[in-house]
């Protein structure tokens, strides 16, 4: 009997292709974005990059007026964006208030404009979230650590709606990994902040 159509093993390509394709689809549709600006970008990716449950993060600048800015004029201050990064995470192995509390761990959130050495409106802190829920999530975690005078300054980071993200040029991607003698400045804070956020998660 003679088959009509594409031999089998090209039909069974086919299939497997879709299959393969769709189930990748649906898997990356379950992980979750969030955005932070926490002073310089290279050393932030980094950190987070390690994260257990972080699929993948890129550097970029948001939260300005100027489309598609290039690093030089973000570093001029007038264009008003800030140096972020962008986080896919799987929410079954981390939660958002998890990134939050690393977020506050890793940088200073009570100096405006600075971070170290590190001077210029593109250095400022800021969460720029993606839901309500991010939005609660951040408000809450920002005002339990006013509160719990961890910090001896008030807390100064932005929180807004998240706008357009401008990946920043290649060279800054994975940059700490690709140099790893290369300097970025992480303020690292006191652990009480996990303390405080995670105790008010388990009374929640």
């Amino acid at each position: 009997m003679k088959i009509k159509g594409p031999p089998f093993f090209i039909l069974f390509s086919a299939w497997i292709f879709i299959s393969t394709s769709t189930g990748a689809w649906a898997m990356d549709k379950s992980y979750e974005k969030a955005t932070f600006a926490g002073g310089c970008f290279w050393g932030m990716e980094k950190v987070f990059s390690e994260m257990n449950g972080v699929v993948s993060t890129q550097v970029g600048y948001t939260g300005g007026t100027v489309k598609d800015p290039s690093y030089e004029l973000v570093c001029t201050g007038i264009t008003g964006h800030a140096e972020a990064i962008e986080v896919s995470y799987d929410p079954s192995k981390i939660g958002y208030e998890g990134l939050l509390e690393f977020f506050f761990r890793h940088h200073d959130p009570t100096t405006p404009n600075r971070q170290g050495p590190d001077i210029g409106s593109q250095y400022r802190s800021a969460i720029f979230y993606h839901s309500p829920e991010q939005e609660k999530a951040a408000l809450k975690a920002k005002e339990l650590l006013d509160r719990s005078g961890v910090f001896k300054k008030p807390i100064v980071t932005e929180i807004k709606p998240a706008g357009e993200f401008f990946r920043a040029e290649d060279y800054h991607q994975k940059y700490l990994k690709k140099n790893p003698h290369g300097y970025c400045s992480i303020q690292l804070q006191s652990s009480r902040i996990g303390q405080v956020l995670r105790s008010a998660r388990q009374k929640a």
